[in-house]
């Protein structure tokens, strides 16, 4: 009796130890396939600096920012996009946008804002896309979250978030352009003259 209770413990104590490194070893497989299906930091630094033709201080920061507050993302959207605004205002744009799984889709964006917002610009525009399950999921309206605008060195920094995808749109440009604002961007197969 106390022969197989102790078996018993054995058995117990061996089934423990052997799943641990199994649970180890899943947990290293998960990590390796975030890496394989996501951008690393210096990745994403290099294709931004070559989409904007140079490297700024306030660019490497916002990047570094972006990976601190958001992770690794598994897309990006190289565009341009020009607005205006007196109170209303109005941003369109297109681009193209790239999977690190190896998915691609031209992509063109539109939207309001309303808010103390007065002026007009031009910029190139590099958004991280995080969780973006497949490309065209990227086809439907982003909200601005409140208060995510960060602008460092001449680089600026929003977010947009829906159904547990998050857009951070980084936009280096010319004009001039002031103040606070709430709106969406709608992002859309096809170009469209209807910003809603």
């Amino acid at each position: 009796m106390i022969d197989r209770r102790q078996h018993l413990q054995h058995l117990a104590a061996l089934a423990t130890a052997s799943a641990l490194p199994v649970a180890a070893v899943a947990a290293d497989d998960d990590k390796d396939k975030d890496k394989d299906s996501t951008y690393d930091e210096d990745s994403i630094v290099k294709a931004a600096t070559d989409f904007f033709g140079q490297t700024t201080e306030g660019l490497a920061k916002v990047i570094e920012k972006a990976f601190k507050e958001q992770g690794r993302p598994n897309a990006y959207i190289k565009g341009e996009e020009a607005g205006a605004a007196i109170t209303v205002g109005l941003r369109y744009g297109n681009g193209d946008l790239v999977m690190k799984g190896g998915g691609a889709a031209k992509v063109y964006w539109a939207g309001p804002s309303i808010g103390f917002d007065l002026g007009a610009n031009a910029s190139k525009v590099f958004t991280l896309v995080y969780h973006l399950p497949r490309a065209s999921a990227i086809y439907q309206r982003f909200p601005g979250v409140d208060g995510s605008l960060y602008y460092i060195g001449g680089a600026c920094i929003n977010y947009q978030r829906l159904n547990g995808i998050t857009l951070a749109p980084i936009r280096l440009g010319v004009g001039l352009r002031a103040g606070a604002s709430v709106g969406y961007l709608h992002y859309r197969r096809e170009k469209s003259i209807n910003p809603f």
